[in-house]
Order: C-alpha cells, then sequence, then structure tokens
C-alpha cells in the first residue's frame, strides 16, 4: 500500500485549484485500484447551494472519481509522460448529494486497459455509504499528438 499527499498528486496529475479535486491518496494497488479522500469545504467556489447547504454538484463528483482513477493510470512510470483524456460515463449513479463538511472516500478500480484506451470503474461514499458510482472510459495520449 502506498500513500500520496498533495505535493505527489500535483506532480502526476495536471489541474490546478480550484479544479484539482483529490486531496490525498490513502491506497495505491499499482494497475489495479486506488483510494483518494476529497474533503468537501464550505468556501469552495462551485459549491451549489441547497437551502442552507452547500453541495458539491454531482459533475464536480464525478470528476474527482475521474481525476483519483488518472492517478491510477498516469502514476505507472510509462505512462507518465502521457496525458489522459475522459471519454465518458456509463452507469452512473448518484444516490445522494456531498454537501461541505463532508469526507467523501473515492475509490477506482481498473475494469480494462488495452494500449491507449482503458475503462475504470468508480465509487464515492461518504461515511461508508455509496453516494455515487459509474464507469469512466479514457485515452491516453502525448502532448505531441494533443497539438496536432
Amino acid at each position: 500500500m502506498t500513500s500520496f499527499e498533495y505535493r505527489d498528486i500535483t506532480r502526476i496529475l495536471p489541474h490546478r485549484p480550484p479544479f484539482l479535486l483529490v486531496d490525498r491518496i490513502v491506497e495505491f494497488e499499482a494497475d489495479r485500484r486506488i483510494v483518494g479522500i476529497k474533503n468537501v469545504s464550505v468556501n469552495e467556489p462551485y459549491l451549489a447551494s441547497e437551502g442552507s447547504r452547500r453541495l458539491l454538484p454531482p459533475s464536480l463528483l464525478m470528476e474527482a472519481m475521474a481525476q483519483v482513477g488518472a492517478i491510477l493510470v498516469l502514476a505507472k512510470e510509462e505512462h507518465r509522460h502521457l496525458l489522459i483524456f475522459f471519454g465518458g460515463v456509463t452507469r452512473a449513479r448518484y444516490r445522494r448529494p456531498a454537501y461541505a463538511g463532508e469526507q467523501i472516500v473515492i475509490e477506482a478500480r481498473v475494469d480494462r486497459l488495452r494500449g491507449r484506451m482503458g475503462r475504470l470503474k468508480g465509487k464515492a461514499r461518504v461515511d461508508n455509504t455509496v453516494i455515487a458510482h459509474g464507469m469512466m472510459s479514457f485515452a491516453l495520449g502525448s502532448r505531441d499528438e494533443l497539438r496536432r
């Protein structure tokens, strides 16, 4: 089991605040599984309001799951020079919102990885209750391919 702190995450992902949605990685099994933490802070600029409560929009919750999965894929040495491109989400289900003050535990597992194409299964939990899950597809590419 390996863990990554914020500084380690910023070496892997190109995202930066306010849209870096992973605070730390607490479990890491190369090529298989990863568990990350997202602390929902009340002062995050993208939170929506639901009455007197502030919540993380479901689309950003799915983005947080995708970022945790991206860390799993890009942490591999031969993928370090590549970018990961989010292809889409299937079978997404939102069970309940994530509210300010809550800690989201996000797990991603490799479902398929062939060449530069792959799929991840993601789950988000708060207090051991699943609040969202889905399948995310992605493609790996180089910065040179992006410029074409």
